[in-house]
């Protein structure tokens, strides 16, 4: 009898252990860390293509002979206006001050077929640029700063038909760039123009030639760090 007693109290007690056993939370993994998406930034440098139009404005003067004396036709002799298609490339670095304010530095090459008989073959810029972040993705920015350019001038009879010489200017824009993926963007810019050449040639005709340009241009961009690195965590 005492043995079947001591076999029901042991049932009993081994019964009430597993209870409580069930009773206690269950032993889980420890939740997976998942970091925080990458954090937008316009920070770095970038590459990119663009193709637009044109409209330059040609103002010449110089001396020249009337068929009694020299004269000198002054700095508005001729104004003359012609329109193309340009395109070409740029590279340039962004910095990002605050979330707000992006200032940055851009250089780009230029080939322009504007025809006729006064037209600017090639011509590129160098510029600083500074910029507001309407959204973090839209960028409305504005430049400035120094232009070169191949001048063309022909001339018909005089100096074998054709005038031309690289000469130097200045230019100025804005334009509005738009993150719309990762490492990409693409934006919408003017830029005025502003070069031209000093006596051309020689003999009995020194022409001058001062080239307004004009242009409006899209262009694509790629950005080798545009979204930055999400911060590292230790894992324990």
């Amino acid at each position: 009898m005492k043995k079947v007693i001591s076999s029901l109290a042991l049932a009993t007690a081994l019964a009430a252990g597993a209870a409580q056993a069930a009773d206690l939370p269950s032993r889980n993994e420890a939740p997976v860390y998942v970091p925080p998406p990458p954090v937008m930034t316009w920070t770095g440098f970038y590459v990119g293509l663009n193709i637009g139009g044109e409209w330059e404005n040609h103002s010449h003067g110089g001396w020249g002979w009337n068929g009694f004396d020299w004269v000198w036709g002054g700095p508005n002799f001729g104004n003359f206006t012609e329109g193309g298609v340009m395109g070409g490339g740029q590279i340039g670095y962004n910095y990002q001050i605050t979330p707000m304010f992006v200032v940055g530095m851009e250089t780009d090459f230029q080939g322009a077929s504007s025809g006729g008989n006064r037209e600017v073959d090639w011509f590129g810029t160098v510029r600083g640029r500074t910029g507001v972040t309407l959204l973090p993705q839209l960028l409305v920015y504005g430049t400035g700063g120094f232009a070169y350019g191949d001048v063309r001038l022909n001339t018909g009879a005089f100096f074998n038909g054709t005038l031309e010489q690289t000469t130097s200017g200045w230019t100025a824009g804005g334009g509005v760039e738009w993150a719309f993926m990762p490492d990409w963007s693409t934006k919408v810019e003017y830029l005025y123009v502003n070069i031209g050449g000093n006596n051309f040639g020689g003999g009995p005709f020194l022409p001058e030639q001062r080239v307004h340009a004009q242009t409006i241009r899209l262009g694509l961009n790629y950005h080798f760090d545009l979204f930055g690195t999400a911060p590292i965590v230790a894992k324990y």
